[in-house]
């Protein structure tokens, strides 16, 4: 690649341009990374602990719901679930986490009250109640999963974008300016020694030419003083 590049001296300043630009930028990338890392950190315990409790709230729904079956039956089961008039809405906005959007859920009419669950109270037992409390609140905990667990992947995918930015700046471009930078500056140094040697050349031709002017001028001014003497 050096090479292909002229040593020059404006093609010099222009590479240390770039240098100077490619280390703030690689400074501040590596700020970023470490940002992120971060920030991914936190969302990482948090989606931890998310599917902990959503994992426990499954077990609690799964008992609950076993129970209703086994006192209740599953025509009652069936029948209460069938009865549901009103499902769950969701509504996505987005928040910007270091440059990265990520997905913020919202939800609503998933928390039921009894006479908003469609089935009538007087028909149905306790059992069937704390069924459609558990299922409830695991579904309120799969949707806050699915959301921690989409921004761990964006923040995921923007720490890998960040990390290749990182590096290609660190192991290829830089070490390729770095050589530009010193091949011109050594040709510059070539080039100025073998003016300097051009010029000591020149000048010792021009002293050499001068001092056999001056010895010609010298000779002659001292033949027609001989010539005098011999008359």
């Amino acid at each position: 690649m050096a090479k292909d590049v002229k040593p020059t001296r404006k093609e010099l300043m222009q590479i240390e341009d770039r240098i100077d630009l490619s280390e703030r930028g690689h400074d501040t990338l590596e700020k970023k990374r470490d940002g992120l890392i971060m920030e991914f950190m936190d969302i990482l315990d948090q989606a931890q602990d998310v599917r902990s409790e959503m994992d426990e709230s499954y077990d609690r729904a799964q008992h609950a719901i076993n129970m209703a079956r086994a006192m209740d039956g599953d025509v009652a089961v069936r029948g209460a679930a069938a009865a549901l008039k009103e499902h769950p809405e969701l509504t996505t906005q987005s928040k910007n986490i270091m440059g990265v959007v990520v997905p913020q859920i919202e939800s609503s009419k998933v928390r039921k009250s009894l006479d908003e669950r469609g089935y009538g109270v007087m028909g149905t037992s306790a059992r069937i109640d704390e069924a459609a409390d558990a299922y409830e609140e695991l579904i309120e905990y799969i949707i806050l999963a699915a959301e921690v667990e989409t921004a761990m992947k964006k923040m995921l995918e923007e720490i890998e974008t960040t990390k290749r930015r990182v590096n290609a700046l660190e192991f290829t471009l830089l070490p390729e300016l770095y050589d530009n930078k010193e091949y011109i500056e050594q040709k510059l140094e070539e080039q100025e020694r073998e003016e300097i040697f051009r010029m000591k050349k020149i000048k010792n031709k021009k002293e050499a030419e001068e001092k056999a002017a001056r010895e010609a001028e010298e000779a002659a001014d001292e033949e027609p003083a001989t010539v005098a003497a011999d008359d």
